[in-house]
């Protein structure tokens, strides 16, 4: 690892400056659970680390009537450990419990996750299906973009100079309601998604049929994947085998993976029609609970 300057600002105006000033040559440190291990492989350069978690605004948790406000500096282990949350948003829940191990839970964060912009993140699928907001601090002042738009490119971000992630959003579940994420992996733990899927629903007070849907798959794109169209496919549908498997169908279509050392293309998006059916059926169930 190359030496660097370290900067620990205490408010979000004062972090702003910092990697105004010093620009791509700033990383800013969340959690560290990617950045530490890419500055020690040197993946990533840094001439300045910029720690923000002494920033009050990201640490803040806040879950209530309104929704879901997470801090960037918020680590897994305070939202799994948080009974509001774990009660409310257990879709999130499912993605957040993935994210490392124990040691990594306690220092990783969903900010980081989603600043890593790793195309298999499994924070992100949930995030998007669950309509997650991202607000971002800069020089020109604050402004928020939805988390399926944040993500340019493996390793890239909508972030310009001098910008960070301040807090992640989430509105409060619609009644009879349900989000679920699940991944394939080949071992049973701390192992890289072959292929995730996040869903969320919206059923009818009967619960007989689909108000709404929102589907995203990751680790088949260069970015975790929106399939906008496969939810809109569900909408005003009945619950049934048929419907579930045309949105499935219709994100398998929409993957565009690649074959690496966790599989082939092909092997992929097949897994990306299985895991969408499975998320989709996850989240009915527990809208069907609700």
């Amino acid at each position: 690892m190359g030496a660097f300057d370290y900067a620990r600002p205490q408010t979000v105006a004062d972090a702003v400056v910092v990697l105004n000033e010093r620009g791509d040559d700033a990383r800013v440190l969340a959690g560290g659970t990617d950045l530490i291990v890419q500055l020690r492989e040197t993946r990533r350069q840094a001439g300045l680390v910029v720690d923000i978690k002494n920033i009050p605004e990201l640490n803040e948790l806040t879950c209530d009537a309104s929704g879901l406000t997470i801090g960037a500096g918020v680590p897994c282990y305070r939202l799994y450990g948080n009974a509001a949350v774990a009660k409310t948003y257990p879709g999130l829940i499912d993605a957040v419990a993935l994210v490392g191990g124990t040691a990594v839970q306690g220092r990783a964060t969903l900010g980081g996750n989603l600043c890593n912009a790793s195309p298999a993140a499994d924070t992100i699928p949930a995030m998007i299906a669950l309509c997650g907001v991202v607000r971002i601090a800069g020089p020109s002042g604050v402004r928020e973009l939805p988390v399926e738009d944040f993500c340019t490119g493996p390793g890239k971000t909508a972030l310009q100079r001098g910008e960070l992630v301040v807090s992640l959003r989430f509105p409060s579940p619609s009644p009879n309601s349900g989000a679920f994420y699940l991944r394939f992996i080949p071992r049973n733990e701390m192992d890289i998604a072959v292929v995730g899927a996040g869903a969320s629903v919206v059923l009818t007070p009967d619960k007989s049929a689909i108000v709404s849907a929102r589907i995203a798959v990751g680790a088949v794109a260069p970015t975790p994947l929106f399939v906008r169209v496969a939810g809109d496919a569900l909408s005003g549908q009945p619950l049934s085998d048929a419907t579930i498997q045309k949105a499935a169908e219709i994100a398998e279509a929409a993957a565009r993976p690649i074959t690496d050392m966790r599989g082939t293309a092909e092997y992929r998006k097949h897994l990306t029609g299985v895991l969408t059916r499975r998320a989709l059926n996850g989240a009915i169930q527990r809208a069907k609970e609700s």
